[in-house]
């Protein structure tokens, strides 16, 4: 990988203090201000019903093979109506989402016209993610942090959280979910 000219000194100031060779991006800095960057606006419309997320957030655990056979591996899918789910899991909530991502990529799927399903909590990073392959909801088996709802909140994009089979909490942007 080649970093741009343009870059390499913003990157060169970023200090971080680590033990090891990786981390999330947040851990070993300075500050939380050190990691924060501008997040992409969520620039289009697609709406899900209601009762999709729901029958997406049973099939979820279905499709997550190692889990079962762990119980300690995240999965990140992306989901759309009348389509197969993407998933991929990972021992690290940020590692599934990243092999999700490089799947869509790969593939070549319109991921703004889907979103995102976590068994995680969302956590900025998360969202940042979200944000730069243009998904416009987010949907999270687990609670968000403050600071992950006020970036969606900022962004555009829908957030929703504590979702279960028979209900879930949407802190921004509900104008996405039909029938709510």
């Amino acid at each position: 990988m080649w970093i741009p000219h343009s870059q390499q000194e913003s990157l060169r100031q970023r200090r971080r203090r680590l033990i090891g060779p990786t981390g999330c991006g947040l851990c070993g800095s300075e500050s939380l201000a050190d990691t924060l960057r501008p997040i992409r606006n969520a620039q289009n419309d697609f709406a899900v019903p209601a009762s999709f997320i729901a029958t997406e957030l049973a099939e979820i655990a279905t499709r997550q093979h190692l889990n079962r056979q762990t119980h300690a591996v995240h999965a990140a899918a992306w989901c759309r109506p009348r389509q197969h789910m993407v998933l991929r899991e990972d021992v690290g909530r940020h590692n599934a989402l990243d092999k999700l991502a490089g799947a869509l990529a790969w593939t070549h799927v319109e991921a703004e016209q889907g979103f995102f399903l976590l068994s995680s909590r969302v956590s900025i990073e998360m969202v940042q993610k979200s944000a730069a392959i243009g998904i416009p909801i987010i949907v999270a088996i687990s609670a968000p942090t403050a600071l992950a709802v006020r970036a969606c909140d900022h962004a555009g994009l829908t957030l929703i959280a504590v979702a279960r089979q028979n209900g879930f909490e949407v802190f921004t942007h509900p104008r996405r979910i039909l029938g709510c």
